[in-house]
């Protein structure tokens, strides 16, 4: 069913407009790779009070309006274990939101000629995408961990006329012998930038990716390579994806009621719902992750130290008086998190917008206003 193609991806494009600027390079891809022959026929949709299916054979008309929609699309469930009919699992692949994709691609701004490392083919739209902005000359290499996801990527790009380079892999290796980069793409949120992405890329080459330091934050982050193998930039937006298998999870605490008992006066709602600019800061200077559990009438916020698990705390929120803190291990965890938020709240409550990060071979490391004004110790 292609009957009235061209008025849907006009439509989608003038959408995306509506939010943010969409250039002729890319709006000429948007229309060259049409997103509906990179979604399959059943796909869940989040949006509109929960996970709903899409199915191209039972309600085609929903299913073409949810493709040329602003919605990302669901198309894995825990690695395929679970038939996606089912609903509910854990998201492990997706067709990622139209508009999120234009603000990659926008941050990314590749040319024709260009050699681009893509981090996570997925369903193959981006793939397809990039190999029109970057032409006949240019060169694409897109990585994919899950090999069934891979090959049906490859089917689809096949099928539209696409051919980048796939390779089956752990993209946090990157893909060496391609390299070096002028523009690497990921589809996959990290809380590291792995360093071997910095490595492929040349001097005045450009990283883009999500980023998720292990608080309630999503943004992109912008780098530029620079001679000695160094990365820096900053967080230009906020975006939301599935984190990076081999970064997916933090450790779990073991909450059997034990630890050290306190009270606090920091609500850990407070913590868990801080603006983007306290969870880069607590990120940066404390190192922990933090997990909640919202089960209506209780809220329970984890943290834990994703090098050493043995430590743990939880705060429990209390709505009548003072809330509880449990801590395990040498460290304070929740007192390392509360005093990181103190120190945000003493500088101004800056916001995201005035935080950088550079990569270096040891390690990233978080900055405010200058990377002269490091915070925390480089974490790899």
């Amino acid at each position: 069913m292609t009957l009235g193609l061209d008025p849907r991806i006009d439509g989608l494009i003038d959408a995306i407009s509506e939010r943010r600027p969409v250039s002729g390079a890319i709006g000429k891809a948007l229309r060259a790779v049409p997103r509906h022959r990179f979604v399959p026929p059943t796909g869940v949709v989040l949006t509109g009070g929960g996970p709903r299916l899409i199915d191209r054979h039972d309600d085609p008309d929903t299913w073409w309006a949810t493709v040329y929609g602003p919605e990302a699309i669901v198309t894995q469930l825990d690695g395929g274990a679970t038939d996606i009919r089912e609903l509910n699992g854990r998201y492990t692949s997706s067709n990622s939101a139209p508009g999120t994709v234009v603000d990659l691609l926008t941050l990314l701004d590749p040319e024709p000629g260009d050699r681009v490392l893509e981090i996570g083919t997925g369903t193959g739209w981006t793939a397809a995408l990039l190999s029109h902005l970057v032409g006949e000359h240019g060169i694409v290499t897109s990585i994919e961990v899950d090999q069934a996801v891979a090959e049906q990527a490859g089917k689809r790009l096949a099928a539209a006329g696409v051919h980048p380079r796939l390779i089956v892999g752990d993209g946090a290796d990157g893909w060496a012998e391609g390299a070096p980069y002028d523009r690497v793409h990921v589809t996959c949120a990290v809380h590291t930038v792995p360093y071997a992405w910095v490595e492929q890329t040349r001097p005045g080459g450009v990283i883009v990716a999500p980023f998720s330091p292990g608080f309630d934050v999503d943004l992109s982050v912008r780098l530029v390579v620079m001679p000695g193998g160094v990365a820096a930039g900053r967080f230009p937006g906020c975006t939301s994806y599935m984190m990076m298998r081999s970064q997916d999870g933090s450790p779990v605490a073991d909450d059997d009621g034990s630890g050290r008992r306190s009270t606090t006066q920091v609500d850990p709602r407070t913590i868990a719902h801080a603006p983007a600019g306290a969870g880069l800061a607590m990120s940066a200077l404390t190192g922990l992750h933090i997990r909640e559990v919202d089960e209506g009438d209780r809220f329970v916020l984890y943290v834990v130290d994703p090098a050493d698990p043995a430590h743990w705390a939880a705060a429990v929120h209390d709505p009548d008086g003072d809330h509880l803190a449990y801590q395990l291990g040498d460290r304070s965890l929740w007192d390392e998190i509360t005093d990181a938020y103190a120190q945000w709240v003493s500088w101004g409550e800056p916001g995201r917008e005035r935080f950088g990060m550079t990569i270096t071979q040891e390690g990233q490391r978080i900055w405010l206003d200058s990377p002269e004004r490091m915070l925390g110790r480089a974490r790899a």
